[in-house]
C-alpha cells in the first residue's frame, strides 16, 4: 500500500496497464491450451465419402472437423487412433479404402528409380483410385481392389489377362444386381485389357457378387438383408407419422417382416369351350333282286340241303344303306407364362409403444391409423401390438465447458501457461521491488533552504517585488552566473523525476 502512494500517477498507470495485460496474456493462454488441436486423417475424399466417415464418427462421440470444402477430414489429436479403428470398422479406412491421394506417392520417388518400382506404384495407386470411386456408390461403405496385371507378351495367344478382385467392406449383401452390375463395368473400364468376367466381387461375409449376381434379379439379395430393409423403410414411415402427431419422444414403431423372395415362373395351359369349325356327312346306299339257281358243279350239288338254304338266301331281295357324319371343332388355347417378382410379404410383425402422456383417445386413433398404413392383414398371420408405457428420461448431457484435453500434451498446455504466468509476475514484482529499494535524489534548491521562511517575510518580499520593480529575481540570476553546474544538475534531476 505504501508503494502504491509513493508512486506517481504515471507509475500507477503503467502497473494497471502490466497487470491487465498480464490478465489479457493468461486469457489467451487458456484459450489456445483449451482449444483442440485436430490432425488431418483423410484428404481428397468424395462428399458423398465425407458424409459417410462423420457418421461413423458420430456414433463413436470422435470429434472432427471438416475442412477443403468438404474433401478433407481432420480429428482430435488424442482420437486419432480411436478414429481409424471406428472408420476401419466401417469400411472407411484401409490402404485403398478410405480415400486419401492416391497418386501421391508419385511425388515421393526417387531418381533413378527403377521400371520394377514404378510399376508398383502404379498398381498401387490405381488400386487405391479404383477403390475410391467405387466408394462412391450409393450403399457400399468401403472397398478394397487387388489388381493382376501381367506384363506384356511378344505373342498374343502367350499374354496372360488381367484380373481383378473387389472385397465390399460391410454388409453389402443390399446391393441390387443392377449395382453390382456397374461396379464391374467400372472396375473393368479403368484397368486396360480387364473383361467383366474376369471382375470378382464379394461382400464382407465372404458371398459372391459378381458373376454369381450378373443373372438373378434379386438373387444378390439375401432374404435376411431383403427383410431389414423392408423393416426399416416401413419404420421410418411410420416413426415420421408419430413424430408429426404426437412430437419427439412420444412414440415408437418397430416392424419384423418375412418376405417371400423366391424368384419364380408360373406357366399356365387353358383349352376354351369350342364351336364347330366344319361339318361333313356321307351317305353310302345298295339296292338288289334275288337270282335263278342252278346245277352248277360244286359243292351246291353234292352237298344235300345246301342247294335249298343257298337258293333261299339267293333268291331274296337286298337294300343296304350307311351314313357317316364328321364335324371338326374350333378349340381355343392360352398358354400364360408369368415371372413373380421377389419380395412379397407373407408376415408382418408391428409393435406400437406410446408414452403414458398421450390420452387414451389419441392412442385409439393411432391405433387405427397405423394399423392402415403398415398395412395389416389378419388373414395372413398379421400381428399388431399396442403399449402405453413411460418412456425413460433423455440423458444430458454435462454441461460443463472447461474440460482438459485428453493426453499429455493437454496437461502440458496448462503446464506452459502457468510457468509463463510465474515468470511474468515474477519479473514485474522483481522491477518494483528495485524501484522501492532505490534512493531518491534531492534537488539542489531544497539544500539552499537553511529554514522555513516565515509568512511575514514572504508578504514583505513580495511587497518589495511589486515595488522594486523584479528585483527579486536578481539572486537566482547571480546563482546561475556563478554556479551553472549546480543548477544544471538540480534541472537535470527534476526532468527524471517527472520521467519516472
Amino acid at each position: 500500500m505504501k508503494l502504491l502512494q509513493s508512486m506517481s500517477m504515471r507509475q500507477r498507470v503503467v502497473l494497471g496497464g502490466a497487470a491487465l495485460g498480464v490478465l489479457v496474456v493468461a486469457f489467451l493462454l487458456f484459450s489456445i491450451a483449451s482449444k483442440p488441436s485436430y490432425t488431418l486423417v483423410s484428404s481428397g475424399l468424395d462428399p458423398a465419402q465425407t458424409g459417410r466417415m462423420t457418421t461413423a464418427l458420430d456414433e463413436r462421440g470422435i470429434a472432427y472437423e471438416i475442412r477443403n470444402n468438404g474433401t478433407a477430414l481432420a480429428v482430435e489429436k488424442s482420437q486419432t487412433a480411436t478414429a481409424q479403428i471406428a472408420l476401419s470398422e466401417a469400411g472407411l479406412g484401409g490402404a485403398n479404402g478410405g480415400g486419401g491421394e492416391p497418386w501421391k506417392q508419385f511425388d515421393e520417388q526417387k531418381l533413378g528409380s527403377s521400371s520394377f518400382q514404378q510399376q508398383v506404384a502404379y498398381q498401387r495407386a490405381l488400386e487405391a483410385q479404383i477403390a475410391q470411386t467405387i466408394g462412391g456408390v450409393q450403399g457400399v461403405n468401403g472397398a478394397q481392389v487387388q489388381l493382376t496385371l501381367p506384363e506384356d507378351q511378344l505373342f498374343a495367344d502367350e499374354a496372360k489377362p488381367a484380373t481383378a478382385a473387389v472385397l465390399l467392406s460391410g454388409d453389402s449383401g443390399s446391393l441390387e444386381s443392377a449395382s453390382v452390375k456397374g461396379i464391374a463395368n467400372l472396375v473393368a473400364s479403368s484397368v486396360e485389357g480387364l473383361k467383366t468376367e474376369n471382375v470378382t466381387i464379394a461382400d464382407g461375409a465372404g458371398r459372391m457378387l459378381w458373376p454369381a449376381g450378373e443373372n438373378g434379379g434379386a438373387g444378390s439379395i439375401s432374404k435376411a438383408a431383403a427383410e431389414a430393409r423392408y423393416a426399416s423403410q416401413l419404420e421410418t414411415s411410420l416413426n415420421a407419422l408419430l413424430l408429426r402427431t404426437l412430437g419427439p419422444d412420444k412414440g415408437q414403431v418397430r416392424v419384423n417382416a418375412q418376405l417371400n423372395v423366391d424368384d419364380t415362373s408360373i406357366e399356365e395351359l387353358r383349352y376354351e369351350r369350342g364351336v364347330p369349325l366344319e361339318r361333313s356327312t356321307e351317305t353310302e346306299q345298295l339296292e338288289g333282286g334275288a337270282a335263278a339257281a342252278g346245277a352248277a358243279a360244286g359243292t351246291t350239288a353234292n352237298v344235300p340241303g345246301y342247294a335249298e338254304g343257298e337258293g333261299a338266301g339267293a333268291g331274296g331281295d337286298s337294300n343296304y344303306e350307311s351314313e357317316k357324319q364328321t364335324t371338326k371343332m374350333a378349340v381355343g388355347k392360352t398358354i400364360r407364362r408369368t415371372k413373380v417378382a421377389p419380395g412379397e410379404v407373407e408376415r408382418l410383425d408391428v409393435a406400437l409403444v406410446v408414452d403414458d402422456s398421450v390420452e387414451a383417445a389419441d392412442v385409439a386413433a393411432l391405433r387405427g391409423a397405423v394399423r392402415s398404413a403398415a398395412g395389416i392383414q389378419p388373414d395372413r398371420g398379421d400381428t399388431f401390438a399396442v403399449s402405453q408405457i413411460a418412456f425413460a428420461e433423455p440423458a444430458q448431457e454435462p454441461t460443463s465447458s472447461l474440460v482438459p484435453p485428453e493426453g499429455v500434451v493437454g496437461y502440458a498446455k496448462y503446464a506452459l501457461l502457468a510457468l509463463a504466468s510465474l515468470l511474468f509476475l515474477f519479473f514485474v514484482t522483481r522491477h518494483l521491488r528495485r524501484r522501492e529499494d532505490e534512493v531518491l535524489a534531492n534537488p539542489t534548491w531544497l539544500r539552499q533552504l537553511d529554514a522555513p521562511t516565515p509568512i511575514k517575510d514572504l508578504e514583505a518580499e513580495e511587497q518589495l517585488s511589486l515595488t522594486a520593480g523584479g528585483q527579486r529575481r536578481r539572486p537566482i540570476d547571480e546563482v546561475v552566473q556563478k554556479e551553472p553546474e549546480r543548477v544544471a544538475t538540480a534541472l537535470r534531476s527534476w526532468m527524471n523525476e517527472d520521467r519516472q
